[in-house]
């Protein structure tokens, strides 16, 4: 057996051009452009990769963007009066604060100030209470972004085994909390699961989103299964940099039914569930939802 291949890079482009018409619709229909407001503290080379990603997608969205840089020295204050000024703007509908943050300001104290209504990436005790109880509010853009990949492959998962690896609140625990309503059996296995890869061959989905490269082998997954890869890891191979995920891949493809690869896999669905986000908010806040 050979796996098919998840094209996530394929599918983003699609939901990027979904985004744009709806985006269009609602100015036409409203007078509304969904604004996303991006704040970056400080000059970490990684987080200014992902803002100018990020902004580069909403402008070919067709949605507004506004970018916010503070100098590394920001105090903890500064970058709370800025949240309370996007909070209150009706322009904003989406609010990112990009992550990490400096070692002087509370990251959780910062996250818990943004509008729950205007927190796209999902991160609010808010809207991480709204997903558990199944009612609406905004899902974190890489597990939203896993689970329409999944939907894409078999979008009736009732009766089906899944296995998450990972618990983090980004992506592990609402990926679980968006395949139990799908009506999958979920698990969720982490660094202290006693026999990682037993538990790993029960799963019919089997999500890994734990940061270890190549962790994930062959004979861990039940054959025909879909595997969505979320790690994001750079190794050295011969000299060189290489971006590998938390599955090896080659071993994998001989096994599972769908697999996605890394890169093209759920990184390019991540940006674009984000301005899925963004479109709802603006939506919810015209009343047009």
């Amino acid at each position: 057996m050979t796996a098919s291949i998840i094209d996530g890079f394929a599918a983003a482009a699609e939901l990027r051009e979904q985004v744009s018409r709806e985006a269009a619709a609602l100015k036409a229909s409203h007078g509304v452009v969904p604004g996303l407001a991006v704040v970056l503290v400080g000059e970490d080379p990684a987080s200014a990769v992902y803002v100018r990603n990020k902004l580069k997608a909403t402008a070919e969205c067709g949605l507004k963007s506004l970018e916010f840089k503070l100098s590394e020295s920001a105090t903890e204050e500064e970058v709370l009066a800025l949240v309370k000024r996007l909070n209150a703007d009706p322009a904003v509908h989406g609010i990112l604060v990009q992550l990490p943050l400096p070692k002087q300001i509370d990251s959780d104290k910062v996250l818990g100030l943004i509008d729950p209504d205007k927190d796209v990436d999902g991160f609010h005790p808010v809207n991480a209470g709204r997903l558990s109880v199944g009612l609406p509010g905004f899902v974190p853009c890489t597990p939203r972004g896993s689970q329409i990949l999944i939907d894409r492959i078999l979008p009736d998962l009732s009766g089906k085994t899944a296995v998450v690896i990972g618990r983090s609140n980004i992506v592990g625990k609402p990926m679980a909390q968006l395949l139990l309503q799908k009506n999958a059996t979920v698990t969720i296995a982490h660094s202290r699961t006693k026999d990682l890869p037993a538990v790993c061959r029960t799963a019919d989905v089997l999500v890994a989103a734990v940061g270890r490269p190549l962790m994930v082998k062959g004979d861990w997954i039940k054959p025909g299964a879909i595997v969505i890869d979320v790690g994001i890891n750079r190794i050295e191979v011969d000299g060189k940099g290489k971006i590998v995920g938390d599955v090896d891949f080659d071993s994998a493809k001989e096994v599972a039914g769908a697999i996605t690869p890394v890169p093209r896999g759920v990184g390019p669905m991540t940006i674009a569930c984000l301005m899925l986000n963004t479109l709802d908010s603006a939506r919810r806040a015209s009343g047009a939802a």
